[in-house]
């Protein structure tokens, strides 16, 4: 069942959002060689409940940290740790906040110093494939051209679109209906409307395509160990454009 919001349940969701990004810009200030996860796990949970947030992965489904933090082949899901971060390592930072009884969920990955060449253009390329899918995101259009927008952006610069996660709906619950992944076929799917809110976020490998999961029950990671880049974005389906709900501003 998808759960349509109203303007003022869609303000409260602004408002979860934008603590994530808040949360997401103070770990930025600290993304260097030498810190740990774990670090900058700590950094983003003082950050959130000092403005009146609870962390919203701690916990959920028995996940034992604030953030999800994944490195080089790793997709999504890392479990902050004592590993620390070295130098031309890309990091995938995940964070989710509930605030007034809403979630919010975004995702950036950083450059540890300085980065390949190939690297920094995945980094590069899967932003623009975030806001290609954000582009979709408007009423009248359907699930399937979010899909086809970064799938076929992804694929015309040599990249692969992960296929077994995908975005989803966001609002009450982290996880709602409907799903959102990130490939598809133009006019197919769930029809978006206004009152919708969803969560987008490619998560685009330089390799091919395929993951597997740690035994540690949430680590993603590619199958042929290529890296792989994550960003996520939470909008409202708009009349014109989406409303991004969720910022990089403080990044």
């Amino acid at each position: 069942m998808i759960f349509f919001k109203t303007q003022e349940e869609i303000e409260l969701l602004r408002e979860s959002n934008r603590l994530v990004g808040r949360a997401l810009g103070e770990v930025s200030k600290y993304i260097r060689p030498g810190i740990s996860t774990l670090e900058l796990d700590k950094i983003a949970e003082d950050c959130i409940r000092s403005n009146g947030g609870v962390p919203g992965f701690l916990g959920y489904g028995g996940f034992p940290n604030t953030l999800c933090i994944s490195i080089n082949d790793e997709v999504v899901h890392g479990i902050p740790s004592s590993r620390c971060l070295k130098e031309g390592d890309i990091v995938s930072v995940d964070c989710g906040v509930v605030k007034n009884g809403f979630y919010g969920d975004s995702a950036y990955s950083f450059a540890v110093g300085k980065v390949s060449e190939e690297v920094d253009k995945l980094l590069r390329v899967t932003q623009e494939y975030l806001y290609k899918g954000m582009e979709q995101a408007i009423s009248g259009m359907r699930i399937g051209d979010i899909g086809y927008a970064v799938q076929s952006h992804a694929e015309a610069n040599g990249f692969t679109v992960v296929r077994e996660l995908v975005g989803h709906g966001v609002g009450r619950n982290l996880h709602e209906e409907p799903q959102v992944p990130n490939f598809g076929r133009r006019r197919q799917g769930c029809k978006l409307t206004t009152g919708m809110v969803i969560a987008i976020e490619p998560m685009i490998n330089m390799g091919k395509r395929y993951v597997y999961q740690l035994s540690d029950g949430w680590t993603i990671r590619t199958r042929d160990h290529m890296p792989s880049a994550h960003f996520e974005h939470t909008v409202a389906v708009g009349k014109g454009s989406a409303d991004i709900l969720s910022t990089f501003e403080y990044i």
